[in-house]
């Protein structure tokens, strides 16, 4: 047992071992916030008119994983699901959360990253945490900056001002901005962002946008690693945190060309069309918790959709620029081909589909997917898609073996490496019966749903959503761009009856989702049958 070591030597927390013979390859793993499937699904609505030559030349070089899930639709809880590898027990973000609530992880969680750091890796890091910053201190050390809220310091980030100083340019202004109603349809509401100028009315150059500042700092971090040690062998771990395409967009008023261009092409999805010729009331079949968000979101006229769909698409190309320098970056200093890279979001965006914007606690297809890909070093196995179901909670795992760890406490993901080397081999079909739960609770407005996507071996993929306090639940086909609600169709009673059925035994199977079992019970007593027991806990079962 000589051979255990631990991330506190002196507690002997964190116990893990070392791989002998491991390769502990440089590791850059880059994250980019709330991105609808449009952006990196071809096949869906406008998902031909985003440029991003930068992801792409990466996809060229990697695997794309297209059929990628995220465990939440919000920020906190997803980072703490793929950044531990387990399950989250955040379930709000620390804006919303009630006093007493867990929005940042405990004192004694483990992020993939204080492994890294603990076994010879040079950390480094830019960006957003949001899940506190105490764990990132640790993998970072104690002069890493992160930022623990959901939208970026652009005004007390003295970084990114003196940022601003160096390059001659003021802080921005709104030029023109996107703005939501209140249900009233007249009281302004929520500010989505828009084009900016400087504060003197001076053109605001894209590399003042917050999204190149953080390439810009990547490759300070980049340098200053390669002075404490990587020049002389030390394995790298970059890390940078994006915080776009995520709203309130900031585009540039020199973009305006790109605007109109996309103007003129864009298209309002078919769904937004259907809400509001119901004057944006509950639609059948529909449950509640879309209506609520909404209320909220208050996008409530097609030419507010439009430009903020045009917007969505020109922030995603601004952060996708800003992923090119850092790739750059990487390659001048000869770090890129010899790189294990991925690239991920935390959540989707629904981005107009039902008249809504951003994200909420419901279990959308554009929510739930994520986009992810993975470049091996030396460009092994590159420019393939893996179909394969798979998890955020599966990074931690793929890079802690590729880095040689392995550690004692629990992963609820698995490595990656089978469908890295061979993504359309023999090995996928074990990846179907995976059950890759999601869940949500709180944000605007609570909705306590737990979800799971479900392929079958003939190759048809649904997300089954259980809302457990809505008497509409939702099934979607997975193979179509549609999103459309399947639940209550004839033709697939028993598949869903299944799927409960199967949901269900998962979440008997785990201490933590106990929380779901009697609620499960009582929203589905015609799906599950009765067993003898006290409701009440009296005793342990």
């Amino acid at each position: 047992m000589r051979d255990i070591e631990f991330l506190d030597t002196k507690t002997g927390s964190g116990p893990f071992r070392r791989v002998a013979g491991a390769a502990r390859p440089h590791m850059a793993f880059i994250s980019i916030d709330m991105v609808p499937p449009e952006f990196y699904r071809r096949d869906e609505a406008n998902g031909s008119l985003v440029n991003t030559p930068n992801i792409d030349s990466l996809r060229s070089d990697g695997v794309s994983f297209t059929n990628a899930f995220t465990t939440s639709p919000l920020c906190g809880p997803s980072r703490a699901a793929y950044l531990t590898g387990r399950y989250p027990y955040i379930l709000a973000n620390e804006e919303r959360a009630h006093d007493g609530w867990a929005v940042k992880l405990r004192a004694d969680d483990v992020i993939f990253p204080q492994y890294l750091r603990q076994t010879g890796y040079i950390t480094k890091h830019a960006g957003k945490s949001h899940i506190g910053v105490e764990n990132f201190i640790e993998a970072f050390g104690e002069t890493d900056a992160p930022w623990n809220r959901w939208a970026p310091p652009m005004e007390d980030d003295d970084g990114y001002l003196a940022h601003l100083a160096r390059l001659g340019v003021e802080p921005a202004a709104w030029a023109t901005e996107i703005r939501g109603l209140w249900p009233d349809r007249k009281t302004p509401g929520n500010h989505y962002g828009g084009f900016v100028r400087q504060r003197s009315g001076d053109a605001f150059p894209e590399e003042a946008t917050y999204p190149h500042y953080l390439a810009a700092l990547a490759d300070d971090e980049i340098k200053a690693a390669l002075e404490q040690g990587v020049a002389r062998g030390a394995p790298l771990y970059l890390q940078v945190d994006f915080f776009a395409p995520h709203q309130p967009f900031m585009i540039p008023e020199a973009l305006e060309a790109r605007a109109a261009e996309l103007r003129r092409a864009v298209v309002v999805p078919q769904s937004f069309r259907d809400a509001e010729k119901a004057d944006f009331a509950r639609l059948p079949g529909e449950p509640r918790i879309y209506e609520l968000y909404r209320r909220d979101m208050g996008v409530y006229e097609e030419s507010t959709a439009r430009e903020y769909i045009v917007c969505n698409i020109l922030q995603m190309e601004i952060v996708d620029r800003a992923i090119g320098k850092v790739l750059t970056s990487l390659k001048e200093h000869d770090l890129y081909d010899a790189a294990f890279i991925i690239l991920t979001a935390d959540h989707g965006e629904m981005n107009c589909e039902k008249a809504l914007v951003d994200k909420g606690v419901y279990a959308h297809p554009k929510v739930a997917r994520v986009p992810l890909v993975v470049k091996r070093p030396h460009g092994a196995g590159g420019g393939r898609e893996a179909s394969a179901p798979v998890s955020l909670l599966d990074i931690a795992p793929t890079v802690l073996e590729a880095a040689g760890v392995e550690p004692f406490a629990r992963l609820d993901g698995q490595s990656l490496s089978p469908l890295l080397e061979d993504p359309c081999g023999a090995e996928e079909t074990q990846w179907n019966d995976r059950i890759l739960l999601y869940e949500a609770f709180w944000h605007v407005t609570p909705n306590p749903c737990v979800a799971m996507q479900w392929r079958l071996d003939d190759g048809r993929h649904f997300l089954f959503v259980a809302n457990l306090v809505d008497e509409c639940d939702e099934v979607y086909d997975l193979n179509s761009t549609d999103h459309v609600n399947l639940a209550g169709t004839p033709e697939l009673t028993d598949l869903t009856k299944a799927a409960l059925q199967r949901l269900y035994g998962f979440l008997k199977s785990d201490q933590r989702w106990n929380c779901y079992v009697d609620p499960f019970r009582l929203a589905y007593p015609h799906i599950v049958p009765p067993e003898e027991g006290d409701l009440q806990k009296f005793r342990p079962e």
